[in-house]
């Protein structure tokens, strides 16, 4: 994907996030993310938001770290997240191709980085806000879901800090069953796993869907549409999977 495409996707998930905040109120529960309620998923989505901003618009090349979240509520709270979110939109939207700054996965460039991770950040934290305030979630396109499947599987998770581990060999499989070409081989071992963009050898385990709600399932945001194979594989990754920011 284009940078353009995802600024444009950050663009519209941030004003959906913030609507549905706004319908749920800033005290509602957010059941993807225990002990959350709305005002804290607003508080730490804006200040992810302003940190990558400082990044790109400021050039910074080694990491910082980001600024405590504000004690603001309500509607206060609600304007300081659009803020952010705007700002970021227009710092992506108008930096250099070629801008220079710290990142922390792998990418064609800084700015391909950041535009990509922001707009995965906040789609995923708009689908908790649309769970606070409930009814249909919004939906989220199939191509954008296997760039977000391919980013958690091939660069987070092939960080040292991942956690998903096993003692012995084992390999995971996932499934994009609508998108050509959308599956990915997972080597689990006491090392990080190592992931490769093909379906190659046997699995001890499969985890299969349409790729939207395989992306979800794979951030621990809905349960895996379909298990094949051994399932304590799948219930190591819930378990283990969790990516924190700090």
């Amino acid at each position: 994907m284009k940078t353009a495409a995802y600024v444009e996707i950050l663009d519209r998930e941030g004003v959906l996030l913030a609507e549905a905040a706004e319908a749920a109120g800033s005290d509602a529960e957010v059941p993807a993310c225990p002990g959350w309620r709305v005002r804290d998923l607003l508080r730490h989505t804006g200040t992810v938001h302003r940190w990558a901003t400082a990044f790109v618009a400021q050039g910074h090349t080694a990491p910082r770290p980001a600024d405590d979240p504000p004690g603001l509520d309500g509607a206060p709270l609600l304007t300081w997240f659009r803020e952010g979110h705007g700002r970021l939109v227009d710092a992506l939207a108008d930096a250099a191709p070629d801008v220079r700054c710290w990142h922390f996965l792998p990418a064609p460039s800084p700015l391909a980085f950041w535009a990509r991770r922001q707009a995965h950040e906040t789609t995923v934290h708009r689908i908790d806000a649309e769970s606070a305030r409930g009814g249909e979630p919004t939906g989220v396109g199939a191509e954008f879901a296997v760039d977000g499947i391919d980013e958690l599987l091939c660069a987070f998770h092939a960080r040292p800090k991942s956690a998903v581990r096993t003692e012995e060999p084992r390999t995971l499989r996932v499934r994009a069953t609508d998108a050509p070409d959308a599956v990915w081989t997972v080597r689990l071992s006491t090392q990080p796993p190592v992931t490769v963009r093909e379906d190659t050898g046997d699995a001890d385990c499969e985890l299969s869907g349409p790729a939207a709600r395989l992306y979800l399932a794979l951030w621990n945001r809905l349960p895996f549409p379909e298990v094949t194979g051994d399932g304590a594989l799948a219930a190591l990754w819930r378990e283990r999977s969790g990516v924190t920011w700090k």
